[in-house]
C-alpha cells in the first residue's frame, strides 16, 4: 500500500477574522442558518435584516436583537452595516446587490451569484467600478475539507486529471420556490450549481458542453444532466434532480488516484482517495450542517475586506461567472429561459 499523505488544511480559525457588521438581505431558510452559524462561530456581528416586508424583517430580527428594515434600499443605507449577506430568492440576487454597492457596502451574494453570466458579470461591474468587495456565497468552496481537496488536486497529487463524476438530488415538494419559473426555479441553480462549480473549479473552462432536461409541466425541469468537454480530453458527467434524494457525491478521477467527497461532498465533510495501486486513505473532517460550515465564507470574506481585497481567492468571481456560463449553455440546450430573458 501507498504511503499517501493528505495535507493540512490552510482553512484559518474564524475567530481569528476580523469582526464586521453584518446586514442579512432575505429572511428566509439560508438567512437563518446564516445567523446562527455566525452567532455560534467566529466574531462576525450579524446587526440588521431587510426584507421587502416590514412584518417579515421584524419576526426575523426580534429574537435576534436585530433592526428591521423593511426594504433592502434601507439595510443598504444603515450606518451600522459593514457588508451585506444577499439571501433573496435567485432572481432578485442582481437587485439587491446593486443597491448595497451603490450606497457603499461590500456584498457576500448567496450562490448562485446571479441567474445568468450577464447578471453576474454586472455585479462584478458594479463592485470592481466602486473598489468594493463582492463574492459568492458558495459555502463549499471555503469548508476545511475543500481546501484539503484543492492541495490535492492542484499539487497534482492525483495524476494528470481524467474526470469528475458528481450527483446531486433532493426532493424538492410543489410549494418550494423550486417548482416556480417565475423565481427561476428547478434545480440547476439551487443543487446543480455546486456541480458546475466545482467541476469547472477542477478542470477550468470546458470546450464541449452537451445537456438534458426533464421538463415539469409546472413550466420548470425536474432534473438535468450535463456532459462536459475539456482541452485535453477530461471529461465531466454531472446530473442533478429535485425529484428525489441521490447520494450526492463528486469523484475526482486521476491517472494515479481518484479522491470521493462524502456526501453530500458540497457539506462538511470526510474524503476517500483511492490510488492506483489499490490502496484506499481516509481524511475524517468532522460532518456538520449549514449552521457548521456557513461562517467560513463570512470569516473569508471579512479577512479579504480588512485587507482591502476586493474578492476571495477561494472563490474568485471569475470562477462565479464562468460556472454560470455553463448553466446558461445548458438552459439554451434544454429550453429553460429564465423571468426578463
Amino acid at each position: 500500500m501507498s504511503a499517501f499523505q493528505f495535507p493540512q488544511t490552510r482553512v484559518p480559525d474564524a475567530a481569528e477574522a476580523p469582526s464586521l457588521r453584518w446586514g442579512i438581505a432575505g429572511p428566509g431558510w439560508i438567512a437563518e442558518r446564516f445567523a446562527d452559524s455566525l452567532r455560534l462561530h467566529g466574531t462576525q456581528r450579524v446587526t440588521a435584516v431587510g426584507s421587502r416586508s416590514t412584518d417579515r424583517a421584524e419576526t426575523f430580527a426580534a429574537p435576534r436583537g436585530l433592526r428591521a428594515h423593511g426594504s433592502y434600499e434601507a439595510l443598504a443605507s444603515d450606518p451600522e452595516v459593514d457588508v451585506v449577506y444577499v439571501a433573496t430568492p435567485h432572481t432578485a440576487h442582481l437587485e439587491v446587490a446593486l443597491a448595497a454597492l451603490e450606497a457603499g457596502k461590500h456584498v457576500l451574494v448567496e450562490k448562485p451569484l446571479g441567474v445568468s453570466a450577464a447578471e453576474a458579470q454586472k455585479i462584478a461591474d458594479a463592485a470592481g467600478s466602486r473598489g468594493l468587495f463582492a463574492a459568492e456565497a458558495l459555502w463549499t468552496a471555503f469548508l476545511p475539507s475543500y481546501d484539503v481537496a484543492r492541495q490535492l488536486i492542484r499539487g497534482g497529487h492525483l495524476g494528470e486529471l481524467t474526470a469528475v463524476v458528481g450527483d446531486y438530488g433532493e426532493y424538492l415538494p410543489s410549494s418550494h420556490r423550486a417548482h416556480d419559473p417565475a423565481l427561476a426555479g428547478g434545480p440547476l441553480l439551487d443543487l446543480g450549481v455546486y456541480l458546475l462549480a466545482l467541476a469547472t473549479d477542477i478542470l477550468g473552462e470546458p470546450e464541449r458542453v452537451l445537456g438534458l432536461g426533464t421538463p415539469l409541466g409546472n413550466g420548470v425541469n425536474g432534473q438535468l444532466s450535463a456532459l462536459l468537454g475539456f482541452p485535453g480530453g477530461a471529461q465531466a458527467t454531472l446530473t442533478t434532480t429535485m425529484l428525489g434524494f441521490t447520494p450526492a457525491r463528486l469523484t475526482v478521477v486521476g491517472t494515479e488516484a481518484a479522491l470521493t467527497f462524502d456526501g453530500p461532498f458540497n457539506a462538511p465533510g470526510g474524503l476517500t482517495v483511492r490510488t492506483a495501486d489499490g490502496g484506499t486513505h481516509r481524511w475524517d473532517g468532522a460532518p456538520g450542517s449549514h449552521v457548521d460550515g456557513l461562517h467560513f465564507q463570512a470569516a473569508a470574506a471579512a479577512r479579504a475586506i480588512a485587507a482591502g481585497l476586493t474578492e476571495v481567492a477561494e472563490r474568485p468571481l471569475e470562477a462565479s461567472i464562468l460556472a454560470l456560463g455553463v448553466a446558461d449553455e445548458l438552459r439554451r440546450q434544454v429550453g429553460i429561459v429564465y423571468p426578463g430573458e
